[in-house]
């Protein structure tokens, strides 16, 4: 049996801990400074790195060669410390949520009145320190107020807020983060390569998307998708079916006929969805992230590729035309929908209604009065227009103004036609009679 990827690679040093560089580097200049303090409070999401620092911690502070931001990896206490090491004697490990209350709490503080066995510190870990309970609090508040000269505690909680203030104000709080994509893919790239298994073009977009920013997380998606990988290494069919998501040419299939007002490609998609068991839910998130993708697409078209990250260039290339196929406010129009469908669905008891009346939605623009929907209108037209060789100048002027309000140009009155004839005399019809039945003929001049 192997052992778990999150274990065989679990960092041993600050430098090896990846996207809390605002934790481990403050963390090694007090160790350099000798400014170490007697108790730390680490708290941050699941998976984040906070136990795994708290044994780099006392690793750092029980070195032989230390207290010292590098432990050597040398020294017995740094090999017991290490990964798959035996433990040492003198660094405690508690799990609060089996050992919280009020015994557990007293037990402790007998222990940790006895000196260290063999290092320099006798160092309490305590995971999961928010399920403490209040009197078990109290009854360590003495000790970790005032600790012998021995003692260390690192408190590592995913709920700082339930860590009682009278402890956390004996502490010095460091928060940890969930690591941003582009650290992370880095690292299971680096990962992947290590373990000699070649990884398709869009796979750790999806690792990184499944593990939520949680290194840990990612870790065991990835090694879930190692362990049903054949020799021809992380294929994308397989990282699709095992994590559930939807496939990318599905989404490229419904946003196209988005664009072109294809209703029977539409509802046929959602069809496949519903005969081959995806989530109508998870359907709907997937196509909420393509919309934001696009949109980004739409409005940086040059760099998108430095902020979807991991996206391969063909499918960064698809996402330009259907990004100028729909344009930024139907793009916008859409994306609005699909999410209060999304929110809409939770708990919903038909969700493929809900997603057929999404679908219904964002085909028909003509029937949203809103602004949205006048706008997505104008924009349909306005393409059609420039597919068709050019917007016509009527057109133009209508669509210039986007409240419905005609053009001041438009709207100026003409001029009357003016009717150049000729002198009276010239005419050769000038002795035909009027209108009014009188002949047309000269009247003589006054004095003539």
């Amino acid at each position: 049996m192997s052992t778990a990827l999150y274990r065989r690679y679990r960092p041993e040093t600050f430098a090896d801990v990846i996207g809390q560089e605002h934790v481990t580097e403050p963390l090694m200049t007090a160790i350099q400074k000798g400014r170490v303090n007697h108790a730390y409070l680490f708290s941050g999401p699941r998976g984040c790195g906070k136990t795994t620092s708290a044994r780099i911690l006392a690793r750092c502070l029980n070195c032989a060669q230390g207290p010292t931001p590098v432990p050597c990896g040398t020294c017995d206490s740094c090999v017991e410390l290490a990964r798959g090491g035996s433990g040492s004697l003198d660094v405690i490990e508690i799990d609060a949520a089996s050992h919280g209350g009020v015994d557990d709490a007293r037990d402790l503080r007998e222990r940790a009145t006895f000196a260290p066995v063999r290092d320099r510190y006798k160092i309490f870990i305590i995971d999961e320190a928010h399920m403490v309970t209040s009197a078990g609090f109290n009854a360590l508040l003495k000790i970790v107020e005032e600790p012998p000269e021995h003692i260390k505690f690192i408190f590592a909680t995913t709920e700082p807020d339930k860590v009682i203030g009278t402890i956390r104000s004996r502490t010095h709080h460091y928060p940890f983060r969930l690591v941003p994509p582009e650290p992370l893919m880095a690292y299971l790239d680096l990962l992947c390569n290590q373990e000699g298994i070649p990884v398709a073009p869009g796979v750790l977009s999806l690792v990184i998307r499944a593990g939520g920013g949680s290194v840990r997380d990612s870790l065991s998606v990835l090694d879930q998708l190692m362990a049903g990988a054949d020799s021809a290494g992380l294929d994308y069919e397989l990282a699709v079916s095992l994590l559930g998501y939807t496939h990318a040419s599905l989404l490229d299939d419904v946003v196209d006929a988005f664009a072109a007002g294809d209703s029977s490609t539409v509802f046929g998609a959602i069809d496949r969805v519903i005969q081959t068991g995806h989530d109508p839910r998870r359907f709907v998130e997937d196509l909420l992230e393509r919309f934001r993708d696009l949109i980004i697409v739409n409005a940086v078209p040059e760099s998108a590729s430095a902020i979807l990250r991991g996206v391969p260039e063909d499918q960064l290339n698809r996402m330009r035309t259907q990004a100028g196929q729909l344009g930024r406010a139907e793009l916008s129009r859409a994306a609005d929908i699909t999410n209060d469908a999304l929110t809409e669905m939770t708990g919903a008891t038909s969700p493929r209604l809900h997603l057929e009346l999404l679908c219904a939605r964002i085909l028909l623009p003509a029937a949203d009065q809103s602004e949205q929907g006048t706008l997505a209108r104008v924009d349909r037209i306005e393409r059609r227009l420039n597919y068709a060789g050019g917007v016509p100048e009527a057109a133009a002027v209508q669509s210039a103004s986007s409240d419905g309000r005609p053009d001041p140009i438009s709207t100026r009155p003409q001029a009357a036609p003016v009717n150049h004839q000729e002198p009276t005399a010239s005419r050769p019809d000038a002795g035909e009679p009027s209108p009014g039945g009188q002949p047309n003929t000269p009247q003589p001049s006054p004095g003539g």
